[in-house]
């Protein structure tokens, strides 16, 4: 097979460029939120649409698309597809045996603030679930307790949506983090070391962004020892773990 160097500006303006590689995301979003289509055909469309940008735009070689087609997809199977089955399994399995229900009700025997539940529960156990599974699995999980304990269903995936920027780097044992390592060639301890550097204050602000949106700075103010352990263990807890 011959070698293939990819030219990052094939149209001579690198805002051009930029923009046609942007059209395949573009339209995967149209599909689903304009178009209401299926997640597979939007999925299939921007797939589709990415082969002919690579072949005609890129002037990348026809057999090279279609080994990075299969690639991309047997990646999508393992270990993606398999982390999200175990956790949802895992997750039916606590649903059924009633040990959810027993969750909810000692987090409940803590606190009744929603404020600190929502640290609690969005934010700590949520980045718990990121880092095991990903994939949107910990805001699904962690916003249905949430609503179990009383919140509405959008006011709490909305809050765990907040929630989950802080961990979702490190997501999924660490997926972007080797995946972004395989695709630039450089070693993914470079890669860690400087998204921990990069998300420490990101991490510290999160949770009082959260207890802001919930309550304005008089939440922060009634809540602010126990919101700032929160801030301070993750942000530190994930700064040490990635660079040293």
């Amino acid at each position: 097979m011959s070698e293939f160097h990819q030219v990052y500006d094939p149209l001579g303006n690198i805002w051009l460029s930029a923009l046609v590689a942007l059209l395949p995301i573009l339209l995967f979003f149209l599909s689903l939120m304009v178009f209401k289509l299926k997640g597979y055909a939007a999925a299939f469309l921007s797939v589709a649409l990415s082969a002919v940008i690579a072949v005609l735009v890129y002037k990348m070689p026809v057999s090279m698309v279609g080994s990075s087609f299969l690639y991309g997809f047997l990646y999508g199977l393992w270990p993606i597809a398999w982390i999200i089955i175990a956790a949802i399994f895992l997750y039916k399995l606590s649903v059924k045996s009633g040990y959810f229900e027993i969750l909810k009700e000692s987090v409940q025997s803590i606190t009744l603030d929603h404020r600190i539940l929502v640290i609690l529960i969005g934010f700590c156990f949520g980045s718990f679930l990121e880092g095991a599974i990903g994939f949107g699995g910990p805001i699904a999980i962690t916003a249905a307790i949430l609503v179990g304990l009383g919140l509405s269903p959008l006011y709490s995936a909305g809050l765990c949506l907040i929630a989950n920027t802080a961990p979702v780097a490190f997501g999924a044992v660490g997926i972007p983090i080797s995946a972004m390592a395989s695709a630039v060639g450089v070693p993914a301890i470079l890669i860690s070391a400087m998204t921990g550097k990069i998300l420490f204050f990101v991490s510290l602000l999160v949770p009082f962004f959260i207890v802001f949106l919930m309550d304005g700075f008089k939440g922060i103010k009634e809540t602010f020892p126990a919101v700032f352990i929160a801030a301070f263990s993750f942000a530190g807890a994930q700064f040490l773990s990635s660079n040293y």
